[in-house]
């Protein structure tokens, strides 16, 4: 439904009106600045969407071009700002949550090709015997290139059990080399403790998930327990850290500190 411009104006301005009412006679040239400006900002808007959607050289959705501009007004804000679509959101809380179902290899892209960070202990592509640094050339029988990571990370995790093939370039090969692999629940583990010494421990937090620092409470006792005493000093590894949960890197602080504000 196209609403009128001049019906428009009578609503911003009625608005405008009732709250100048409520905050009083002074604001209203204020409020009303305000209000038209809004509306003049909006209007430039649809009227932008409505020209690309009528000129544009492919046929666009009303609902790739709002995404778009959503995605690039929060990118205007500031690098930590940002727009997760549904599915980017559900991978994140995959991620957060700790366990799913696939390969277990930590991926990224690297000179815009698909390239193996790591594969993660006991899992099928530890086992299989990929490698750091490996590129994933093909997944099944589609080519990776101009793939985004997104949709390289679906098509390799799935239901436990279920089989893929990727093809993989090594360094020293000639040849593309084949890796049938079967999914499995994959549980990443966010926390790994080692004792170094009596008194020293070491603590690796690969990601902030649901469990971390629950399982960084729980490995600290774990190793004063092993120590016979309490620790005189920790080693606390946040390298090649992505990030995660906000909440949970602030419980991982608030465990190391005795009183102040950790991050607002």
């Amino acid at each position: 439904m196209r609403i009128p411009r001049q019906t428009w104006k009578t609503v911003v301005l009625t608005a405008a009106v009732t709250a100048a009412l409520w905050l009083g006679g002074r604001t209203v040239a204020h409020v009303s600045a305000i209000a038209e400006e809004t509306y003049e900002n909006i209007e430039a808007f649809t009227n932008v969407l409505a020209l690309v959607q009528k000129t544009y050289v492919d046929e666009v959705t009303t609902g790739q071009l709002i995404e778009g501009a959503i995605t690039g007004m929060l990118a205007a804000l500031d690098p930590h700002s940002a727009y997760l679509p549904p599915d980017v959101y559900n991978e994140l809380q995959v991620d957060t949550r700790g366990s799913f179902g696939g390969l277990g290899i930590e991926i990224t892209m690297r000179d815009n090709v698909l390239t193996v960070v790591s594969p993660i202990e006991d899992t099928p592509a530890h086992r299989a015997g990929i490698k750091p640094g490996d590129q994933i050339i093909k997944i099944e029988d589609e080519f990776t290139k101009d793939m985004p990571l997104l949709e390289a990370v679906k098509r390799m995790r799935g239901p436990e059990g279920s089989s893929v093939t990727i093809s993989v370039r090594r360094e020293g090969l000639p040849n593309l080399v084949d890796y049938e692999l079967v999914r499995e629940v994959i549980r990443i583990k966010s926390v790994r403790k080692q004792l170094l010494e009596p008194g020293y421990g070491y603590l690796r937090v690969a990601q902030f998930q649901e469990r971390t620092a629950s399982d960084l409470q729980r490995y600290l006792a774990d190793l004063e327990e092993e120590s016979g005493s309490k620790l005189s000093g920790l080693v606390l590894d946040l390298r090649n850290n992505p990030g995660g949960l906000l909440t949970q890197a602030v419980r991982v602080s608030d465990l190391f500190l005795d009183s102040g504000l950790v991050v607002y």
